[in-house]
C-alpha cells in the first residue's frame, strides 16, 4: 500500500518519523512517553499512547472509537473526550483482537452502546482470555464485542456513515478495516505497519500471501485521497 498520507502527532510528522528525520534519541524518547491527541478534521482524530492508534468520530449521536489500546491509555482517552466534547460515547469498534488494540475495552463498560468487530476478532478475543484464566495468568476484566460482522458492516449516526469490511485473513483471520465515510478516513488496524517489520499471527489463522490481496483491495476500495490511519513507530 502508497502511503500517501501521514500524520501530525504531538509536534512531529509521521512522515519524518517513515523518514528517519528523527535522530535525538531524547527527542523520540520525549514524544513517546506522553499521549497525544490530533484533529485530523473538526469531528475526526487520532490518539496514541501505548499499542494501536485509536481513532475517534464526534457524531451527532455520539463519540465512535476504533480500538481501545490498554487499560490506562484508554481511561486517558475517555478523559480527554469528556474534556474536549461534550457528547456521550456510543460506539466502540475493534480492528482485531490482539491486546494493544483491545486490553482497554473494559474501560468503556456502561459508556458504549455495543462493541463492534468482525466475528473471528470476537471469537479470538474470548479464546486469549480463556487460555489466559485456564492458565492461572494475572487478568483483568474484559469487555468483548457484542455485535459481530462477515464481510460488511454499516452504521449511521446522525449524518455520519462508518463502514466496516471484512477483505480475508492477514494480519490475523479477523482484521477489520473502518471507514469513516463522510471523513475519508480509514483505520488499518495492523495490516500497515510504519518502519516496522509486520507480525504474521499464525495463531490467529494470519495469511501473507492473502495479507497482499488485502492490501490491494483497500487501495481498490478507498482509493489514493483517503487517509489512512494504522500502526505507527512509537507503539
Amino acid at each position: 500500500m502508497e502511503r500517501r498520507n501521514f500524520l501530525r502527532v504531538g509536534g512531529v510528522t509521521l512522515t519524518a518519523l517513515a523518514l528517519g528525520k528523527i535522530t535525538n534519541a531524547l527527542e523520540l524518547k520525549e514524544f513517546a512517553a506522553a499521549y497525544n491527541i490530533k484533529m485530523l478534521s473538526d469531528k475526526c482524530g487520532v490518539f496514541t499512547e501505548q499499542g494501536g492508534t485509536i481513532l475517534f468520530l464526534l457524531t451527532n449521536q455520539g463519540l465512535i472509537v476504533v480500538d481501545s489500546q490498554y487499560l490506562e491509555p484508554a481511561q486517558h482517552l475517555i478523559t480527554e473526550l469528556k474534556s474536549k466534547f461534550n457528547k456521550p460515547f456510543d460506539l466502540l469498534i475493534n480492528t482485531h483482537h490482539h491486546g494493544d488494540h483491545t486490553g482497554g475495552n473494559v474501560a468503556f463498560k456502561g459508556l458504549v452502546k455495543h462493541v463492534v468487530a468482525h466475528s473471528n476478532s470476537a471469537i479470538n478475543q474470548k479464546s486469549v482470555y480463556d487460555s489466559a484464566v485456564k492458565a492461572g495468568r494475572k487478568t483483568t476484566e474484559q469487555l468483548f464485542p457484542d455485535l459481530t460482522f462477515e464481510k460488511k458492516w454499516k452504521y449511521k449516526a446522525g449524518d455520519d456513515l462508518i463502514k466496516a469490511y471484512y477483505f480475508g485473513a492477514a494480519h490475523t483471520n479477523g482484521d477489520a478495516i473502518i471507514h469513516f465515510v463522510n471523513e475519508n478516513v480509514v483505520h488499518m488496524g495492523d495490516l500497515v505497519f510504519n518502519r516496522r517489520f509486520p507480525f504474521i499471527d499464525k495463531t490467529a489463522g494470519a495469511n501473507i500471501g492473502s495479507w497482499i490481496t488485502v492490501l490491494q483491495k483497500a487501495m481498490k476500495t478507498f482509493g489514493p485521497k483517503c487517509q489512512y490511519v494504522f500502526e505507527n513507530i512509537l507503539n
